[in-house]
């Protein structure tokens, strides 16, 4: 029997029940009028004694309790099945509303297959072609070197920002392999999709690591040595944390990516002066346009006043990572589909097109604003050598990756942060206990 038919069976059963019921009770009171009518007629009858009238009083009472006993079994009896009518009803609802989503979600998908085929050979191609552009110059050993988990849990992505510009690329003095190139930028980003939270904790890229055979040398050498494959694997052991993704950028067309979402906008914490990267660039709230942002992200020289300008330059890149993101999340489909297709002659990476697109419906509804946290390892400089480098505090380092596997921010405190109110975003702490 099909489930409308069902229902209206139920409904039917349910009024017939209610229909006996009354005419039930009305069979009831017929027979207690009857009955008050004999007893009324008994009562002046010739031939009674004084004692009968009271014993007709006595079984008109007694039918009148009877009939009202019946009337309210009656009712109860029915009561069931008029809120069994009820539930039935609202299941029913119930059904038809999420057979409603089932069937908007399964119109969505033959609409996306239908465009596949009539697009055929070409959407297919598009596709592929994104993907090989994703994927070219990965070297072959970096899947064995990510530490994939299940779905919907957090992971680790590494993310290296190669300053490998046009005029560089075209010089004898580095040419055009990537292994030419020590890496600009590091940063380990720690994505949570069930909570909606993003870390995002910048290395130092002088810090001074153990690399083997290779020496004591900058964290930054492990890219030109080994690739992809042995920076990711010299980082998590760094860490001390398992990497399941990786991206590196290229710097020089990561302003196509910036322009192809029509800028993106930037409180930008103090003036940015730096002859090295570009123009002069005002303090204050406004769109930064795909160079002005990369000159941001590439500043260090504007911050010889107050330290270490590599802190402050990687602050600056987590503020626009964070700003890009909630632009790009917040974009139409139109606009977040080139911006893949720009993403993909910028960005080289293990995700697939399909992948990066998951991810980003995973991440929608995080408030950019509040939920992602950010972060530098803590490091002290040293001169030796005729080189600087940065030596890594280690209980520091220690505590602050261990908070944030825990999914809490960075820094317990804004104290810890020197770059606060001179580069990158506000600062959001998370202590676990609502501070």
């Amino acid at each position: 029997m099909r489930k409308k038919d069902a229902k209206a069976q139920n409904f039917s059963e349910a009024n017939n029940a209610q229909q006996a019921a009354a005419q039930e009770v009305a069979g009831i009171a017929d027979k207690s009028k009857q009955a008050s009518a004999q007893a009324k007629e008994a009562a002046g009858a010739k031939g009674k004694t004084a004692k009968g009238a009271p014993k007709a009083a006595k079984a008109s009472d007694k039918t009148k309790a009877e009939a009202e006993a019946k009337a309210a079994a009656a009712q109860a009896a029915a009561r069931p099945r008029s809120e069994k009518r009820e539930k039935a009803a609202a299941a029913y609802a119930a059904k038809r509303k999420k057979r409603g989503r089932m069937k908007i979600l399964k119109v969505a998908a033959v609409a996306f297959i239908c465009a596949l085929l009539a697009l055929g050979a070409t959407a297919f191609a598009y596709v592929v072609g994104l993907q090989t552009s994703l994927h070219a110059g990965l070297d072959d050993n970096l899947e064995g070197s990510l530490k994939q988990v299940a779905d919907g849990e957090p992971f680790y992505m590494l993310l290296l920002g190669i300053d490998k510009d046009q005029e560089r690329a075209e010089s004898s003095n580095y040419g055009p392999s990537d292994s030419a190139y020590r890496t600009d930028s590091m940063m380990l980003a720690r994505i949570d999709p069930k909570d909606k939270q993003v870390t995002l904790v910048s290395l130092h890229r002088d810090t001074l690591v153990d690399l083997g055979k290779n020496g004591k040398q900058k964290i930054n050498a492990a890219y030109p040595y080994g690739g992809a494959s042995y920076t990711v694997d010299v980082v998590s052991e760094f860490a001390g944390v398992p990497i399941s993704h990786y991206a590196e950028i290229d710097f020089d067309q990561f302003a196509s990516i910036v322009d192809t979402l029509g800028g993106v906008e930037i409180d930008v914490p103090i003036d940015i002066d730096d002859p090295h990267v570009g123009p002069p660039i005002k303090k204050g709230k406004q769109i930064l346009n795909g160079e002005q942002a990369l000159e941001l992200c590439r500043s260090r020289h504007a911050y010889d006043a107050y330290g270490d300008g590599d802190v402050y330059r990687a602050a600056n890149q987590r503020m626009v990572i964070e700003q890009i993101c909630k632009q790009l999340l917040a974009a139409p489909p139109a606009t977040m589909a080139a911006t893949i297709q720009q993403f993909a002659s910028a960005v080289t990476t293990d995700l697939t097109v399909q992948e990066i697109i998951q991810l980003a419906d995973d991440m929608r509804g995080i408030n950019i604003d509040t939920d992602v946290y950010s972060g530098m390892e803590p490091t002290s400089s040293l001169y030796t050598n005729n080189t600087w480098f940065e030596v890594c505090d280690v209980p520091a380092w220690r505590e602050m990756m261990m908070r944030v596997n825990k999914g809490l921010s960075p820094y317990s405190n804004a104290d810890q942060d020197p770059t606060q109110g001179a580069a990158g975003s506000t600062l959001n702490i998370n202590n676990g206990d609502g501070s």
